[in-house]
């Protein structure tokens, strides 16, 4: 989902990135702590470096800290997806008005350039989204991100970047009980055209309707 760290970041930036990934897809799980030295050796990072990235992840909610205890993969729960669903409809309904509101041709160029990248990609899958996890979800988030790219505020859009990261580690149960390709191309096809189409109201019911279809979906996955 994160780019892999190339030689121009730092060993922190390098850290958190990796890290980031091993949380998101499942491969550390929500609630297993987080050991310093376990952690360095696994990712081949040092100490120093390991803490800043965890400190960092503290920050976008991927990770928890407990006093003495240390750092957890933080916990899932629905009640903790009801919060982050609100809370992301809030964000990203508000980013898409303003968006809207601006409608420039480049944010508009964006939006059609992502769903066409979107649905190419999710067509030449073998199999479910599941078996394709990663490149779906590149192309997925860049989709959401361009849907709010026009609305002029980065402290926003870092918000919905952040917001997006953790309802990945709930999206990705949805995966695993089977995303059909065609639904997932024609819902994300409706939210491009209402968005470039004016019709504000109908283009914000719509993206609230599919952050909670997942919330449904997702529930019944943890349920």
């Amino acid at each position: 989902m994160s780019e892999r760290p190339g030689p121009s970041l730092t060993l922190t930036d390098q850290a958190e990135t990796l890290l980031q990934d091993e949380i998101v897809f499942g491969h550390l799980p929500p609630g297993e702590r987080l050991v310093l030295p376990t952690l360095g050796k696994r990712i081949g990072i040092g100490l120093t470096p390991m803490r800043e990235a965890l400190s960092r992840l503290v920050n976008r909610g991927l990770v928890t800290v407990e006093g003495n205890k240390g750092f957890r993969v933080a916990a899932v729960s629905r009640q903790d997806l009801v919060d982050l669903t609100e809370t992301r409809a809030i964000i990203e309904l508000a980013a898409l008005r303003l968006s809207m509101q601006s409608n420039t041709g480049e944010w508009q160029d964006g939006i059609a350039l992502a769903i066409h990248r979107l649905t190419r990609i999710v067509r030449q899958f073998e199999g479910s989204i599941l078996d394709n996890i990663t490149a779906y979800e590149a192309a997925h988030k860049a989709f959401h991100s361009a849907l709010i790219a026009g609305c002029g505020l980065n402290r926003l859009i870092d918000m919905q970047s952040t917001l997006y990261d953790q309802a990945f580690r709930y999206r990705r149960l949805l995966a695993e009980t089977g995303m059909v390709p065609s639904v997932a191309i024609t819902e994300h096809q409706k939210l491009a055209d209402l968005a470039v189409s004016g019709k504000e109201e109908e283009a914000c019911a719509a993206l609230k309707e599919h952050l909670g279809l997942t919330l449904s979906a997702v529930s019944s996955a943890l349920a």
